[in-house]
């Protein structure tokens, strides 16, 4: 076993706010935000913060991990995700190995749970998997004897994205002085293509976790039918949306994985739905503006709001995403580390 961390086995200062060990986050995998309880939404921020500290010094390496082997298993073409998970496994010391299964003939039913049996085999700690179809990663989850954490799965969720927006939200919530603990009472509008967004689902759950009002905002081709069910305020005007919106989440325009076109053109989506810095005045005065990536510059965001200083957290989002899933790794492998507390998780 490897040499465990004292920032992530000792009690941490939020120790107390949770249930001891296991039981403040007792499962096994990292599926969806739909499978959370308030509580260990935020536990998981918690935990990420050691993360946060130590990727900001010089040293960014801590051997909580030596000796594991973590599995980034992606049937779907990505880039910043897999770097992140990436960077989050070899900071914390765990051996990585990347499998690029993207171009392979492993599609879905029989071929992936073959698949998953054989990476079962080679005995991995951790595996992260990134699929084009939604359920693939609870499949694979199923079928193998470690933990799974869902880099994104088709149109279902994707759930460590969901957990760094929340806590690149609170970072900039901070550093204005406010207590940024949850987002109670907060107006938070997602716009773009709704309906084949793994991370506006994902969002959603988490900002009306933490207490967040959230308005969805998409052309009507672009929204999923019945989405109100999910407590959702939903509109197609943008400029209506906005209107005293503390935060503007803007999503790109997801076409890879339309059939058909269900916008007239890029030019009139942006001039609808595209977020300016005019359009921007309808919004709370010190709104904060966010976004995934990868970015389309001049469709749903300018360059100009994209860019500004005071207003946007997209590059702290990027910075939050390898805190929150050395955070992820960190705790869904206690168990198998055998941490003080953990050795009765699901």
């Amino acid at each position: 076993m490897g040499v465990v961390s004292m920032t992530s086995t000792q009690n941490p200062p939020h120790a107390a706010r949770y249930p001891a060990g296991a039981l403040a986050f007792p499962h096994r995998d990292l599926i969806g935000i739909g499978q959370l309880e308030r509580h260990e939404i935020l536990f998981l921020l918690d935990e990420a913060e050691q993360w946060v500290t130590l990727n900001r010094q010089a040293t960014k390496h801590e051997n909580v991990l030596s000796g594991l082997t973590v599995i980034n298993a992606f049937f779907e073409n990505s880039t910043r995700t897999l770097l992140s998970f990436e960077i989050a496994g070899k900071r914390l010391g765990a051996d990585v190995v990347n499998m690029h299964a993207a171009q392979s003939s492993v599609k879905k039913g029989e071929t992936l749970i073959d698949t998953a049996i054989t990476l079962n085999a080679m005995r991995a700690d951790a595996i992260v998997i990134r699929h084009g179809s939604s359920g693939a990663t609870q499949l694979i989850a199923d079928k193998v004897d470690c933990p799974v954490l869902n880099a994104g799965d088709g149109q279902h969720e994707h759930p460590t994205q969901a957990l760094l927006d929340a806590l690149a939200l609170r970072h900039a919530l901070r550093a204005r002085g406010e207590a940024g603990d949850d987002f109670t009472g907060m107006v938070i509008v997602i716009c773009g293509d709704i309906l084949h967004s793994r991370v506006a689902r994902s969002n959603l759950l988490c900002l009306q976790a933490l207490g967040a009002r959230v308005r969805l905002c998409a052309p009507p081709a672009l929204m999923p039918v019945g989405i109100e069910a999910m407590g959702a305020e939903v509109y197609h005007d943008f400029d209506a949306a906005l209107d005293g919106a503390d935060v503007a989440m803007m999503l790109r325009l997801q076409t890879e994985r339309m059939s058909g076109q269900f916008i007239p053109s890029a030019r009139e989506y942006h001039h609808l739905y595209g977020l300016t810095k005019t359009r921007l005045e309808r919004a709370a005065p010190d709104a904060l503006v966010m976004h995934p990536g990868p970015m389309n510059r001049g469709v749903e965001i300018d360059s100009d709001v994209a860019d500004m200083i005071d207003r946007s957290i997209i590059t702290r989002q990027v910075e939050m995403g390898v805190a929150i899933r050395m955070a992820a790794l960190d705790v869904l492998t206690r168990r198998a580390r055998g941490v003080e507390g953990w050795g009765d998780a699901a």
